[in-house]
C-alpha cells in the first residue's frame, strides 16, 4: 500500500495518473472530481491529472452516461473526458499512479513506490477497492462517487504539503 506520495519527479510540480479498465467510468470520475479540488485548493497550475484504461476498446469515447449525470448532478463538468489506454511509459513520468482496482494494479505491473491503490488514500477504507459500477445501477455510481470525494480530499491535502514542503 502506498502510505504517502512519493516525491515530485520535477520540483514544485506533481504528475497523477488515474487507471481502471475502460476509462469511462472511475478514472475518469476521480480525474474530474481531483481536478475540481485541486482547483478550490489553489493548485490546478502545479498537478496534472489524466486517467486512462487498461483496455483500449472504448478509446476515444466520451465518459459513460450514468458516470456523466451523477457528477453532472453534484455540480462537477464530466463534458471534456475521452478515453486514452495506459501507456507504460507514464510510469516513468508520472510521479503517482493509481488504479482503481486489484486487477487495474496487476495490468499496471503490481505495487512500486509510484504505483498503488486511488483508495490507498481513503480516510475511510484505505487499500480498498472503487468498485466497478458499470453493470449495476444509479446507486453504484453515487457510491464510487463518494469514494472519489473523500479520497480525493485527502490526496489534495497531501500533495499541498509536499508541494509547499
Amino acid at each position: 500500500m502506498v502510505t504517502q506520495l512519493p516525491p515530485p519527479r520535477h520540483p514544485g510540480r506533481y504528475a497523477v495518473a488515474l487507471v481502471c479498465l475502460g476509462n469511462i467510468c472511475r478514472s475518469p470520475t476521480a480525474q474530474v472530481v481531483l481536478e475540481q479540488r485541486l482547483a478550490d485548493a489553489g493548485l490546478d497550475d502545479r498537478v496534472v491529472v489524466r486517467s486512462s484504461g487498461t483496455g483500449d476498446w472504448h478509446l476515444g469515447d466520451p465518459m459513460d452516461r450514468r458516470a456523466a449525470a451523477t457528477l453532472s448532478a453534484a455540480g462537477y463538468d464530466p463534458s471534456r473526458h475521452r478515453a486514452q489506454h495506459y501507456a507504460h511509459s507514464w510510469a516513468d513520468r508520472e510521479d503517482l499512479v493509481l488504479a482503481m482496482d486489484e486487477d487495474n494494479l496487476a495490468a499496471l505491473g503490481g505495487r512500486s513506490q509510484r504505483v498503488g491503490l486511488f483508495r490507498d488514500f481513503d480516510p475511510v477504507d484505505p487499500g480498498g477497492e472503487v468498485p466497478d459500477p458499470y453493470y449495476g445501477g444509479a446507486d453504484g455510481f453515487a457510491e464510487v462517487l463518494a469514494m472519489v470525494e473523500r479520497t480525493s480530499d485527502a490526496l489534495v491535502e497531501e500533495i499541498a504539503v509536499l508541494l509547499e514542503g
